[in-house]
């Protein structure tokens, strides 16, 4: 982290912590400024990243203040503590909510994507065109691991935020669930122990109960993320095999495990050699100056295989994505030939030569600022239209915001009398393993803000008010 990112971080716990509370004013320059013996540049820097996260705003001759929005935050509903492994039942859930978002005519505030609007369309196209006539015959079976260029182009991305990353160890595959899926197969039997989110990715439920594994459920807690102390004490009990966990800009809470905790989590797995299947189609979706470091980073016996994929960054519908499998990439790379065999190659070198001609990082970085303004209006029309008692966490990337409405109200109700009314959301329960966080929802701020949309926030609040929705 650099000088104003440890301040703006620092000021941002206190903050959240309720020790610099709402309305009041931040420290002076001066104060700062000697507190940490830095510029004023650097401070300046700081309070920008404060008020790009929402949690201050500038008053002209007056200083920096806390807003009212910093003092919103979620807390994780109170489960009884059995970590016990267990058998997951999900899917048949899963799907009758998947099903409700995919008419065209219900606004998608449950959709697990960001608009196709937001993606380059018409530039990938002239790639895919232009990639595909560069193909070589033979390249069908030479690139059955994945594209040869495609992997240069990946593994570049990885240099950037300072990883070497050998080609050899990215298997390309049809998107990042794919991946996950190869990876979790590759570490596990029948019957063993994986530890999950909770609340987690509902598609890491389903895999555990595809394969016939045992879920541990780890809590989550939207502001500070994983609780390291909950997995060591599970590490402690159970023979868990793996872990499937998102370090940053977690679905569905999207809170982030800061650089310590992320080095933790991989020193605590080391001792236990205890492999890492990490989830990270978000990390380009954020909204500080720089991409946020995978656990990957921290690695040093290539335990932790780091998923990704251009699906929520770039092209949906090409399906492409890879694991950097670590010690683990040849296992991967033969469960990939065995299943699938290869992603698709047009596909492949469509996006690998947007990567080198197209402009991906100015794309990535107008994406983020509409992510970054579809969130403002999100939370806007949340203020106006939702009861006090609902409660968040600004997440700082991605597209989710999850939601803990009133104890009373019953998260799966609400998704019913919401798709009666035209809308989507995602409810608490298929986030669980046990079905929990029944009084929580997620919300998807990945489209552009429109009547569509203010309405259907409107309509929500309605329907809280309802009795129908009570538990």
């Amino acid at each position: 982290m650099t000088r104003f990112e440890t301040i703006a971080n620092n000021l941002a716990e206190q903050i959240r912590a309720g020790q610099i509370p709402v309305g009041a004013r931040l420290p002076s320059l001066r104060q700062i400024i000697s507190q940490y013996g830095v510029s004023q540049t650097t401070v300046f820097r700081a309070y920008y990243l404060l008020e790009q996260w929402g949690l201050v705003r500038a008053e002209e001759r007056a200083g920096y203040f806390v807003t009212p929005g910093a003092a919103v935050h979620a807390e994780v509903p109170k489960q009884k503590q059995d970590d016990a492994p267990k058998k997951v039942d999900i899917s048949d859930l899963v799907f009758s909510v998947l099903e409700s978002t995919q008419h065209p005519d219900i606004v998608p505030l449950g959709s697990a994507f960001p608009s196709p609007t937001l993606f380059p369309s018409s530039r990938l196209l002239k790639s895919l065109v232009a990639g595909t006539r560069s193909l070589s015959p033979w390249s069908t079976v030479e690139d059955l691991p994945g594209s040869d260029r495609l992997r240069q182009q990946i593994r570049l991305r990885y240099v950037g935020i300072g990883l070497a990353v050998a080609s050899k160890e990215i298997v390309v595959t049809n998107g990042a669930l794919e991946a996950l899926n190869l990876c979790l197969m590759a570490v596990t039997r029948p019957g063993d122990a994986v530890a999950v989110e909770s609340p987690g990715f509902y598609a890491a439920l389903q895999a555990i109960e595809r394969l016939d594994l045992r879920a541990v459920e780890i809590p989550v807690n939207p502001v500070s993320g994983l609780d390291l102390g909950a997995l060591r004490r599970a590490l402690e009990q159970h023979p868990i095999r793996a872990c499937w966990f998102m370090p940053n800009f977690q679905n569905p809470t999207g809170t982030s495990l800061s650089i310590e905790k992320k080095r933790a989590l991989v020193e605590m797995l080391r001792q236990k050699q205890v492999p890492l299947i990490e989830d990270d189609v978000y990390q380009e979706l954020h909204f500080s100056r720089d991409r946020p470091l995978p656990a990957k980073a921290f690695d040093t016996e290539g335990l932790v295989m780091h998923c990704s994929s251009f699906s929520k960054t770039l092209a949906p519908g090409y399906r492409v994505g890879w694991a950097t499998a670590g010690r683990f990439a040849d296992k991967v790379r033969r469960l990939k030939l065995m299943t699938t065999l290869c992603a698709s190659i047009p596909a492949q070198a469509g996006i690998a030569d947007y990567l080198e001609n197209g402009g991906y990082d100015r794309h990535l970085r107008s994406l983020r600022s509409s992510l970054q303004t579809q969130l403002g209006q999100m939370e806007a029309a949340l203020h106006r239209w939702l009861p006090d008692a609902v409660k968040w966490t600004r997440p700082h990337g991605g597209y989710m915001l999850w939601l803990q409405l009133p104890q009373s109200v019953n998260a799966m109700e609400l998704h019913t009398l919401a798709s009666e009314r035209g809308v989507s959301i995602a409810p608490g329960p298929m986030f669980s393993a046990t079905h929990a966080f029944q009084n929580c929802v997620r919300l998807n701020f990945g489209h552009p803000w429109d009547a569509r949309f203010e309405n259907a926030v409107r309509a929500l609040a309605e329907i809280l008010d309802s009795p129908g929705v009570r538990a």
